[in-house]
């Protein structure tokens, strides 16, 4: 880019002890949905990251000691700020995102604002157990406090919803912080740190690093001084960091990926079914981990549903993420897209049968969108159940829709991938419903609806779906330390 060109980037610097510090290397960030460089992140390494953990260790005593009413203040105060400047934040996530606005606005946003204010209210109404032992002349009881410096590592789908996911209940519980976004979306990150001060949030209580995983977040998971890290991401880079982790025994909570089912019963109510499991499987752009990626009908209704299904998804256009009217936006990147196709193009290989979207119909962009990272949502039938686009995480707008017989069988075959995170099942039957939620290998199962959330309920997976959980209950387990204590009287 020319000098003139470059003058109007972005520039991020990282968020360390209450101030913004330049750094001495930047990286490119691209706005997805125009594919030109629109920002630049900084390229943090080992000693960022040693300056930021020193920060948030020296904070940790005096945070750790303030009340929780204290730090649910400061937390209301901090969701206020956020929520106050939300057309602003909404606006920047979607442009480094590729996201929709209205996504962004009526999602993304919201969520971040309320989980700061959830955790502020949770976090006054934990209580500690207490038991005697009246023979023994014995009370015991139990004591929870906050560990010290949690790493938290997050992804860029969803990126200040599932940020501050993980930074309000591990500030709320008395942590400090040191956060590590995508380097592919760090500006709402960036944005929030500016609010930080004003919500009195003492310096070095949340640090933020920007920069890859392979430096950044090697350099915090390797730390000898953050005992916890929380992961949302990809399985494989799950994997590194239980490696990495495991000479300090960290503590570990992590969320990955999903292969989630959607299974479609002949007597589901399908007015309610297919708009649903059309927003399950293309809402925001498919990328998120509790998307629909494998559509089960049972064959009495399968090519009715097949119909219907495709005309639905056909209503979805893909475009210019602030324009009101479009349902799509652009993919995170050029790479994630070109990897996105070349499912598509292996199901056509295999001889699937692409009904709509990519390579099918034609996408029409504005001039302004030409060479973003655009993809019409895609459905494919007649994927065998081995084929990669039935069993590997896809995280694009490709769903595949495929007949079952009976409800044995279909248990057998939603089983059958590696991931276990979320289910959807479709049924008028009270009974059935509850039988096939109770045998699905999935951490989430919603019935007859899509992604509806209480913060207050585990979050999470099962298989190479991820370690742990996240809730009102689980995250204030994962964010304290637990000692029994014993008193002879």
């Amino acid at each position: 880019p020319t000098m003139a060109h470059s003058e109007a980037l972005l520039v991020l610097e990282n968020f360390i002890d209450g101030k913004f510090v330049p750094c001495s290397s930047y990286i490119d960030s691209y706005n997805p949905s125009t594919g030109d460089v629109y920002c630049r992140v900084p390229d943090s390494g080992k000693e960022e990251v040693e300056a930021a953990v020193k920060a948030a260790k020296d904070a940790f005593p005096l945070w750790s000691s303030r009340s929780p009413l204290e730090r649910s203040q400061i937390l209301n105060k901090l969701a206020d700020l956020i929520e106050h400047d939300l057309e602003a934040f909404a606006q920047a996530e979607s442009k480094d995102q590729g996201k929709t606005l209205k996504f962004a606005r009526t999602v993304d946003i919201p969520r971040a604002v309320h989980n700061f204010r959830f955790f502020a209210s949770s976090i006054l109404h934990h209580v500690t157990e207490c038991t005697e032992m009246p023979a023994l002349g014995c009370v015991h009881y139990t004591s929870r406090a906050p560990v010290g410096v949690a790493g938290l590592i997050s992804p860029w789908n969803l990126p200040l919803y599932l940020l501050t996911w993980k930074i309000a209940p591990a500030i709320a519980c008395g942590n400090t912080v040191v956060a590590k976004p995508s380097e592919m979306t760090s500006v709402t990150a960036w944005m929030m740190c500016k609010l930080l001060g004003k919500a009195g949030v003492p310096p070095g209580v949340v640090n933020v690093v920007f920069g890859t995983g392979a430096k950044a977040g090697e350099a915090l998971v390797c730390h000898p001084d953050v005992p916890l890290i929380s992961f949302t991401g990809s399985t494989l880079t799950a994997q590194r960091i239980v490696e990495k982790s495991a000479p300090h025994c960290k503590r570990l909570s992590l969320e990955l990926g999903g292969k989630n089912p959607a299974i479609v019963f002949d007597d589901a109510d399908l007015s309610q079914c297919i708009p649903t499991t059309v927003r399950s499987s293309f809402a925001n752009q498919g990328e998120i981990c509790l998307c629909t990626s494998r559509i089960f009908v049972q064959r009495g209704i399968y090519s009715e549903f097949l119909k219907r299904f495709v005309v639905e998804t056909k209503k979805w256009n893909a475009g210019n993420p602030s324009d009101p009217t479009v349902d799509v936006g652009a993919l995170i990147s050029k790479e994630h897209l070109e990897k996105v196709r070349n499912y598509v193009k292996k199901a056509q290989a295999e001889g699937a049968r692409v009904l709509c979207g990519e390579g099918v119909d034609s996408l029409a962009l504005p001039p302004g969108n030409q060479k973003g990272y655009f993809m019409l949502p895609t459905v494919i039938a007649e994927v065998k159940d081995e084929s990669c686009c039935m069993q590997e995480e896809i995280f694009g707008p490709v769903t595949c829709v495929v007949a079952f017989n009976t409800e044995e069988e279909v248990i057998e075959r939603a089983n059958g991938v590696k991931y276990g995170l979320a289910a959807t099942v479709w049924s008028r039957d009270v009974g059935r419903v509850h039988r096939v939620a109770h045998r699905l290998q999935s951490g989430l199962v919603w019935t007859n609806c899509w992604l509806v959330r209480d913060l207050n309920l585990p979050f999470g997976g099962m298989k190479a779906s991820g370690i742990g959980r996240e809730g009102a209950k689980d995250s204030y387990e994962f964010f304290t330390e637990v000692k029994t204590i014993t008193i002879k009287h």
